[in-house]
């Protein structure tokens, strides 16, 4: 069945990259479809999580903010509708690079669909993309499954944004996975409220030497704990990770899994006069060896992943302070899916670049974020031996890792674009990031009668529209 539809740009998956991408193009004046499987946008910002924990690491450790653009738009619009934190630079945080910008995911959710209506952006939902259409090594278009039936949908420029490649893998585009049993464990998140503030910062205060700290460059471990031995606000911390003593007696009882550590972030909810914080667990359950690509280590991970949520939960009531009368008011509806496929594109991002803080003539956006440092199934929740930009600066993102080997009119953004596993951490922000340069470059394409590839020979028009877009390529560290 031919459906009698054709597009400029078809971007496939409507998490992060997705919607990211979507509204670039459309504002670049292409005719956008956006397919996602789900009836709900928004990816990893409010769907599978870490929800609420969305703007960590726009700006560098030398405080120069560094990742903007759309991001940077939906945050703001919710700060002004009272539904966002201000950037968070308290003393605890600032020259971290580690800020927090925390948004209820709720409302973020809302609000995309009402930004998707205001540019234009043709969507289908309820519709999982099953294979491309091609001509050659050119892709034009995709076959999606809904209740429907099975239809075909032609387009110019496709923009896989599936998280885990799916789409480029269709199409014949080489990639890159580690063994099942290296990758990254997945995750559940969860969200507690009835929490008593009061209660656990005096915890805090009085045992701050129980908790990992931020890390600032220059900042002795005293230091770090002298200032939590003073927080009165909850806001100022953003995440509390290490629980150790508490830790040592739940795993002594058998009242803690095997598989993480103790932590939460905090979450806004709610306008600035009926806002609540609450905690955010995104790290209390791992599920380890199992693959992405295998529906039935899918189904296994959301078994797993919930029975580990209540062992945490109940631990967290029995043991921490201020939890006593906490209740869950919010389980995300699938795992987290930390690491899966990566394409091998026209650039290769490494980990030397981010260590460099490297700078490439085709740039599409920074990053911060250090090298390294993956989630680990175990009590430690995340692996040593980071490597940070030099400098306390970022590094450059190049337009070529979004640029697939083998196959043409075909862009990918999100998680899986061309880098080794350590460069690139595949959190939200650095998807949205690459979300909206695939959407830029894929209308521009479509205007100007190229492909991806050939786009490689001249991005400058490509930058203009990124910048004015408030895309953030030159001028910091």
């Amino acid at each position: 069945m031919k459906h009698n539809k054709k597009f400029d740009v078809i971007i496939c998956g409507g998490g992060t990259s997705g919607v990211a991408a979507a509204i670039a193009s459309a504002r670049t004046g292409a005719k956008t479809l956006l397919i996602e499987r789900l009836g709900a946008l928004g990816g990893q910002m409010n769907v599978s999580g870490p929800p609420g924990f969305a703007y960590a690491r726009l700006f560098n450790q030398r405080g120069e903010q560094v990742i903007a653009g759309i991001i940077e738009e939906t945050h703001k619009r919710l700060l002004e509708q009272g539904y966002a934190l201000p950037h968070n630079h308290s003393e605890y945080r600032k020259g971290s690079g580690y800020t927090f910008s925390y948004i209820d995911p709720d409302m973020w959710g809302l609000m995309i669909f009402d930004m998707m209506q205001e540019n234009g952006v043709d969507l289908l939902l309820h519709t999982l993309v099953v294979d491309v259409l091609k001509d050659g090594d050119k892709v034009t278009g995709v076959v999606v499954e809904n209740p429907n039936g099975r239809v075909e949908i032609e387009g110019k420029i496709v923009i896989d944004c599936t998280g885990e490649g799916y789409i480029a893998h269709r199409a014949g585009a080489p990639s890159e996975k580690v063994p099942r049993e290296e990758l990254q464990p997945h995750t559940l998140a969860f969200t507690c409220d009835g929490v008593d503030w009061d209660e656990f910062l005096a915890y805090v205060r009085a045992n701050p030497r129980d908790f990992v700290g931020c890390e600032v460059p220059g900042r002795t471990d005293e230091e770090m704990y002298e200032i939590l031995s003073k927080t009165d606000n909850i806001i100022d911390l953003g995440e509390m990770r290490g629980f150790f003593s508490i830790l040592k007696k739940a795993l002594a009882n058998g009242e803690w899994h095997e598989f993480s550590g103790m932590g939460f972030f905090i979450m806004p909810k709610g306008d600035e006069k009926n806002r609540r914080i609450l905690a955010h667990f995104q790290h209390s359950s791992h599920v380890p060896g199992r693959d992405p690509d295998d529906a039935w280590d899918l189904t296994y991970c959301e078994i797993e992943a919930r029975r580990q949520i209540q062992i945490a939960f109940n631990c967290f009531k029995k043991y921490v302070p201020g939890f006593q009368n906490a209740y869950i008011v919010r389980v995300c509806p699938e795992i987290r899916i930390r690491e899966g496929r990566r394409i091998i594109g026209d650039y290769y991002l490494t980990t030397e670049d981010v260590g460099a803080a490297r700078k490439f003539p085709d740039v599409i956006g920074k990053s911060a974020f250090p090298a390294g440092g993956h989630h680990v199934a175990s009590t430690e929740t995340l692996a040593h031996g980071r490597v940070r930009p030099k400098d306390g600066g970022s590094h450059d993102i190049p337009y070529r890792c979004l640029v697939p080997k083998e196959v043409e009119n075909l862009l990918v953004a999100g998680k899986a674009i061309s880098t080794d596993r350590d460069s690139y951490h595949r959190f939200l922000q650095q998807t949205m990031v690459t979300g909206q340069a695939a959407g830029v470059a894929a209308a521009l394409c479509v205007k100007q009668n190229i492909t991806p590839r050939e786009l490689e020979n001249d991005v400058s028009e490509l930058q203009r529209i990124l910048q004015e877009q408030g895309a953030i390529l030159y001028g910091t560290h």
